[in-house]
């Protein structure tokens, strides 16, 4: 009874907000710099035969703001140009513009129960150990069904097909993982005709379709209607048009729960104007299609939610349209793909909807429409400001449970043990008795997945009393200044260390007696945690205050050092010190080298790891990942990030505001071809792989943009540091020498050597070797400060 309240008051408050509230972003209009980028894309697409054509329709709760047709709807037996009112077979979108809404309406109703099995409604369906398959399991793909039939039934029909699958055994027990599985869908359709005592298409028809003003949506088109389909692939007959592709479906004589229906963009908006209306058609008068506790249930986590991506009931969960959605947790949005290249998002966040339709199948099945969704979605998410995870949470209630685990730290499972698990082993006997304050992010946690803010704050004997953050915050998510903020855990303020000053403010150590530092470095000199790092040793020197070092590993390996040398006097906060592109230490061996080198002075105290080897990357230690920055996310990104960044500062994207940071590089002007081909001709350890992408974010975002990418050779275990970037730097400069901004390059390279002989064309190997002769210098000064 509690919980039938609880949802029954999230429902009404999810109503207000989903149908009264303003838009809870304000993205870009769509402009005519706008809509020229999206006729790049889709021409490109089409230049490039992925697809034939398309038709994009996106806005927002109110309106339609962008329509357009390009291209053609048939290239075979003859030609025909794709038009904006083009009828498709969406495929799979059947199972969520059609089948969820309608088993939706009937758990409203009390016909159905999502936790009932499904077997309650159709008996037969318990056959060979499927009794307790749920509702519920079967939108979320969690049923443990197979994917599909393994082979045509021995008969056709309806009856004859549900009754195979009726027959069929489970693949994985119900509820484990995740199964994509057409069965699931035809199951829900066919469970849809048994309470409702209606065919499925029929009640589809009255009940959502036609409430919606959707003329153009439905199961078997009449004449007129397949007349203007898009033909998808060639049967027995000829070209399908109006024919469903899907095979099941097409067993099913053309109306089944996963397959079958056909619409128009102009209807499918109509239908995500509802979602985002909290279920309200934008028809006089309204009509109520679904409520808004059923889009709320819609869009929470329910498959396993230490898979990804997440699933929802019927639909896939993604990150809202904003431009920093690719480091945002998997929900806010609603999206589904059919297989003939059809796709939709609802963005229940910023209230606004994108519809893409393809044929991508026409003629042959060759075609691939995932390239052309990738670069619009961007395209439109590049429009809409950065929001945080607190944002989805304040929109969409049910969101927490999957945002809650998205912040969960991960346990470690060794070999090593950090500097702050070597602490606890101590029982924090050095920091008893004293006022501490703390230099961390999340990068900082123990062998537990606690984070390094709540261990010291239940530390017997420790008084935790400040909180210091740097570039990126304390949970670094933030990209840009950042102001001082409230720890929620602990109540503490932290000081931001990347605000109007890289340094500690004044009056911020009053009170303390000790500085503890606890940050994973990227193992690179321009990133901006060593500089604080440096930093802390200047403020513990100045207060006359120890400051301990929590020892964490070079995740690159401390066995690798070199690249071009940064020069002396060149100090800045992106180079603390004259180390080489990778100095190859950790945070406790670069501590004592800037404390002695740039004599600090301070009373500086390492906590060292156990179980470390130099020759460890972070994968070999045990221990738990963290994303480094909003673009560090991965170790792949990280293995790539000192190379890429090198010639970041210029005018190129290196891919952020995409899923792949730093494995991306290009611009609008490129000629991808040409880079994958001059790259891939040098000894340099990777490969090149001409790609087109939109970044969201930072350099040319919003912008289509051409060039490769980079993809590490496996087997080359020891790669020559700096060579694979400065490879970059020397054929964009001499493929554009115009275009590329060689200047832009300095800062990062560091050396001006190095910088001077690249700006004035030298080869590769010329310019490698002076690299290599600068880091070389820096080994017998390295040697001084190794710990392992």
């Amino acid at each position: 009874m509690k919980r039938r309240l609880a949802r029954a008051v999230m429902g009404a408050a999810l109503a207000l907000a989903l149908s009264q509230a303003p838009l809870f972003v304000r993205a870009a209009p769509f402009d005519a710099g706008m809509r020229a980028e999206f006729g790049r894309i889709v021409t490109g697409q089409i230049a490039a035969g992925r697809l034939p054509g398309a038709v994009v329709v996106a806005g927002n709760a109110n309106e339609v703001q962008y329509r357009e047709a390009f291209g053609q709807r048939m290239t075979e037996p003859h030609q025909e140009l794709m038009t904006v009112d083009t009828v498709f077979d969406l495929a799979s979108l059947t199972k969520v513009i059609a089948t969820t809404t309608a088993v939706m309406q009937l758990v409203e109703a009390g016909r159905l129960q999502l936790d009932a099995p499904a077997m309650r409604y159709w008996p037969e369906f318990a056959e060979n150990g499927k009794n307790t398959v749920t509702v519920r399991q079967l939108l979320a793909h969690t049923s443990g069904l197979r994917a599909d039939l393994n082979s045509r039934p021995a008969r056709i029909g309806r009856a004859a097909v549900l009754s195979e699958i009726a027959q069929q055994r489970l693949y994985a027990t119900p509820g484990e993982r995740v199964i994509y599985s057409d069965l699931n869908f035809a199951v829900l359709g066919a469970l849809v005709e048994r309470v409702t005592h209606q065919p499925f298409d029929r009640y589809c028809r009255a009940h959502i379709f036609a409430p919606l003003g959707m003329r153009d949506t439905g199961f078997l088109p009449d004449a007129k209607h397949a007349a203007r389909s898009a033909p998808t692939t060639a049967g027995q007959l000829g070209m399908r048009r109006g024919e469903v592709h899907d095979p099941l479906a097409s067993w099913m004589q053309g109306v089944a729960g996963n397959a079958g229906l056909f619409s128009t963009a102009d209807d499918l908006a109509r239908f995500a104007q509802m979602l985002l209306n909290g279920g309200l058609s934008r028809r006089t008068p309204a009509k109520r299609v679904l409520s808004a506790s059923s889009i709320e249930l819609m869009a929470a986590a329910e498959s396993p939610i230490s898979a990804h991506p997440w699933r929802g009931l019927g639909w896939v969960l993604t990150s809202p349209l904003v431009a920093n959605r690719d480091r945002l947790p998997l929900i806010g949005a609603l999206e589904h793909t059919g297989y003939t290249g059809t796709a939709i998002w609802v963005d229940l966040v910023t209230r606004r909807f994108v519809v893409i339709l393809t044929n991508r199948v026409h003629p042959n099945d060759q075609g691939d429409a995932r390239p052309l969704r990738a670069q619009l979605v961007a395209a439109i998410a590049s429009q809409a400001p950065h929001i945080a995870a607190a944002d989805i949470r304040a929109a969409l209630s049910t969101a927490t449970p999957a945002l809650t685990e998205a912040n969960r730290l991960p346990a470690a499972s060794g070999p090593v043990r950090s500097g702050l698990d070597v602490l606890e082993d101590q029982q924090f006997t050095p920091l008893v008795g004293r006022r501490v304050g703390l230099v961390t992010n999340r990068t900082g946690f123990d062998a537990a997945g606690a984070r390094t803010v709540d261990v010291l704050a239940h530390a017997p004997g420790v008084t935790l009393a400040a909180l210091f953050s740097p570039e990126h915050g304390l949970n670094t998510d933030i990209d840009g200044r950042i102001g001082d903020s409230r720890d929620p855990a602990t109540g503490l303020t932290v000081h931001s260390l990347y605000g109007g000053t890289q340094h500690f403010p004044v009056g911020s150590l009053e009170g303390i007696d000790a500085l503890v530092f606890d940050i994973q470095d990227a193992g690179v000199r321009f990133f901006t945690y060593e500089t604080t790092l440096g930093y802390a040793l200047e403020a513990a020197a100045a207060r006359g205050i120890p400051l301990f070092v929590l020892d964490r590993p070079d995740p690159l390996g401390g066995d690798r050092f070199g690249g071009p040398v940064l020069d002396v006097g060149h100090e800045s906060f992106t180079g603390y010190f004259a180390l080489p592109l990778q100095p190859g230490l950790t945070v406790g061996e670069l501590a004592m080298l800037f404390n002695r080198e740039r004599h600090i002075g301070a009373d500086l105290h390492i906590i060292p790891m156990t179980g470390y080897r130099r020759a460890m990357r972070f994968a070999d230690t045990g221990l738990g990942w963290a994303p480094l920055s909003p673009n560090l996310r991965t170790l792949t990104q990280l293995d790539l990030y000192p190379e890429v960044a090198m010639i970041e500062g210029a005018n190129v994207s290196v891919g952020r505001g995409t899923s792949t940071p730093f494995q991306l590089v290009g611009a609008p002007w490129v000629d991808s071809t040409s880079l994958a081909t001059a790259l891939n001709a040098l000894d340099i350890g990777a490969h090149f792989i001409a790609t087109d992408f939109v970044p969201t974010e930072s350099n040319w975002h919003g912008r289509l943009c051409h060039g490769v990418q980079i993809v590490r050779d496996p087997n080359d275990a020891a790669p020559h540091v700096g060579r694979l970037g400065l490879a970059l730097a020397v054929t964009l400069h001499a493929l554009y020498p115009a275009r590329f901004d060689i200047a832009a390059t300095r800062d990062a390279i560091g050396s001006n050597a190095v910088w001077r002989a690249l700006r004035e064309g030298a080869r590769l190997d010329q310019i490698d070797m002076i690299a290599t002769r600068e880091s070389n210098l820096f080994a017998a000064l390295r040697e001084k400060y190794l710990r392992y």
